[in-house]
């Protein structure tokens, strides 16, 4: 009977005796349950299992769920501790269900052990000390009540799909609504349906969280793909949209061309919102109005919200609903919405959950579309659906080594106004940098080839898409080096993103570095970057008013008719680049300040955000 098997799993469990914690230290072990010992086995494939440890369960003191905020460096993410003589052995399971399964039999089996401790650690010794409660000694007394009745008097029944949800989640875990369909591409991830219900799990990963359905599944999903469930969330409401300016409004509305067609956007006042509604009614059949309102708060606790005083709502759900049925003092009800983010998903940080090195072989390579200082760029496919632009890099261009392990972190930079990087290629030569496709190239190009067709309100939202993933770069301690519109790319509906951030530094051409170097950007750079190699967010500042300055002048080339010695000379002596003929006086002071001599006189991208959205039609 002693030998009758209770529990059989694959778990990982955690060296006990390296002092310094690292994945190598975790070692994935096949454990093995009877009515006597816990055993755990090395496991190889074809090969006879290797005993490894063992544990005789009257020795066992204690048995508890590890709850924890700290990043679990290894795949399975749910710890458990046996405490047994001195010792003190952490197993990770793949599942809650798997932990609660061992954690309950292993209670039940060892509740009447003589050497029960009293109290517990519910969290890691971890550097030394007891993360929980700070004591310094792994052997102190623990801090928590053991109650070794607790999850095992009573065995629950097998649970179905639908008490999943209330068996394995904890009713404070928050809920989120896909906004987004989302197809697993791998046995780790989840399948997300649109406008269906999720459970997070584990946020501790930005960019990719752990969540669960309503039948109990439990897998990793993009971040980007999800809201809060809440009435009062408006990225739920297809009426809604985040993040563009009131010319990219007027554009969608007039695409439209629907009577009472409207939208949500946010207003140049933090935190305020406008209704913005196309309409025929004020003028003749050929020239329809946008008519913008501006969503007024009451200063009662709590706020109340108004687009005509007469009619004044709890919430900005509430008062749009009624809108929809009733003009009440709006030039027309609200019709149609007209939603501009949810017809295509946003990129994700890497292909999939956990992969950044690609197989050659899951790339289709199509045409050749540029070529830059680190190789050829093409156009391709990853496992023939989803396009991308496939970087080479030619032999010699940069240190590969160094550039795979800063690879790892720049794909962790994820943001709509930032070129994603989806990960390397580095199985065979050349090495590869796979990103997203963007449908129009190069910004200076796109500049060029479309001159005296672009509006004085598409050129700032340019400018305002670059600073947008500027302000995200300068928030991550990222400096960008080489920022330039030929280093800007254009997507769908003129989306502008930020490209090659921080790869300057890789360049091991020694001309890329030096002032007195035709490749060196000289014409883009500070004063400071020039003479003394001295790079910071600030110098990204001076280098973004030059291309400001390139976007207003429809892709011309700064300082054209001078050398790189001249330009060095003359920003030297004070002058700077000339107005070009679209920037406004109000444009030019802003380039103008991106230009002060000292970087300390410079603005952060994050003030330079708000001044280009509060640039009026009067200013342009």
């Amino acid at each position: 009977m002693n030998n009758c098997i209770l529990l059989e799993e694959q778990l990982i469990k955690k060296s006990q005796q390296k002092r310094r914690t690292s994945p190598s230290n975790y070692k994935v072990r096949f454990f093995v349950l009877t009515k006597s010992k816990l055993a755990y086995f090395e496991h190889r494939h074809g090969k006879k299992r290797t005993l490894k440890g063992s544990i005789e369960l009257s020795r066992i003191k204690c048995v508890e769920i590890v709850k924890s905020d700290i990043i679990i460096p290894c795949h399975y993410k749910y710890p458990f501790q046996i405490v047994h003589d001195n010792y003190l052995l952490y197993v990770f399971a793949p599942n809650r269900e798997s932990r609660q399964r061992w954690v309950f039999t292993l209670k039940e089996e060892t509740r009447n052990n003589n050497n029960l401790v009293p109290k517990y650690h519910p969290n890691f010794w971890i550097n030394g000390k007891w993360r929980c409660c700070a004591q310094t000694e792994k052997l102190a007394a623990g801090c928590i009540i053991y109650d070794p009745t607790k999850n095992a008097s009573k065995k629950p029944l097998p649970p179905t799909p639908e008490d999943n949800r209330r068996l394995l989640l904890d009713p404070k875990e928050a809920l989120v609504m896909a906004i987004y369909d989302y197809t697993a591409q791998n046995p780790r991830e989840l399948t997300l349906q649109r406008n269906e219900e999720y459970y997070i799990i584990d946020n501790s990963e930005e960019r990719w969280w752990m969540v669960q359905d309503k039948n109990g599944h439990e897998g990793y999903v993009p971040s980007s793909y999800l809201v809060e469930k809440s009435p009062d969330n408006l990225q739920i409401y297809e009426w809604y949209n985040k993040n563009i300016n009131r010319n990219q409004a007027e554009a969608l509305l007039r695409q439209e061309g629907k009577e009472g067609a409207f939208m949500v956007v946010d207003s140049r006042q933090p935190g305020m919102y406008t209704v913005s509604i196309f309409t025929k009614a004020l003028s003749n059949e050929n020239s329809p109005v946008i008519k913008h309102y501006h969503i007024y708060e009451t200063s009662d606790v709590p706020k109340r919200y108004y687009l005509a005083e007469g009619h004044m709502f709890n919430s900005i759900p509430k008062l749009i609903n009624y809108h929809q049925h009733n003009a009440g003092g709006l030039v027309t009800r609200l019709r149609y919405p007209v939603c501009s983010w949810r017809e295509k998903a946003p990129i994700t940080a890497g292909l999939s959950y956990g992969k950044w090195v690609i197989n050659p072989y899951e790339l289709t390579f199509i045409q050749e579309i540029g070529s830059g200082q680190f190789g050829v760029v093409h156009l391709g496919y990853w496992i023939g659906k989803t396009k991308v632009a496939i970087k080479t890099i030619r032999e010699g261009a940069m240190s590969e080594e160094d550039f795979i392990e800063e690879a790892q972190v720049t794909m962790k930079l994820s943001h709509p106004k930032l070129v994603q990087l989806f990960g390397v290629c580095m199985e065979q030569a050349p090495m590869c940098l796979v990103f997203e496709f963007m449908e129009h190239g190069s910004l200076s190009i796109y500049l060029r080839t479309q001159r005296g067709s672009f509006s004085k309100e598409t050129l700032l939202g340019m400018c305002q898409d670059v600073c947008e993933g500027m302000a995200y770069l300068e928030e991550n301690h990222v400096i960008h080096r080489d920022l330039a519109a030929r280093n800007c790319l254009v997507g769908e509906s003129q989306v502008v993103k930020v490209s090659d951030f921080g790869m300057s530094r890789y360049v091991l051409d020694d001309q890329y570095t030096s002032s007195t170097g035709t490749k060196f950007p000289v014409k883009w750079s500070a004063p400071e970057v020039f003479s003394y190699s001295n790079y910071s967010t600030k110098s990204d500042v001076w280098s973004f008013g030059v291309l400001m300055w390139e976007v207003f002048s429809e892709g011309k080339i700064p300082y054209e008719n001078r050398s790189n010695g001249e330009v060095v000379e003359e920003i030297n002596a004070g002058f700077r680049l000339y107005k070009p003929k679209l920037a406004s006086k109000v444009i030019y002071e802003l380039m103008n300040c991106c230009w002060r001599m000292s970087k300390e006189d410079r603005p952060r991208f994050s003030t330079l955000l708000y001044q280009l959205s509060e640039i009026s039609e009067l200013d342009l």
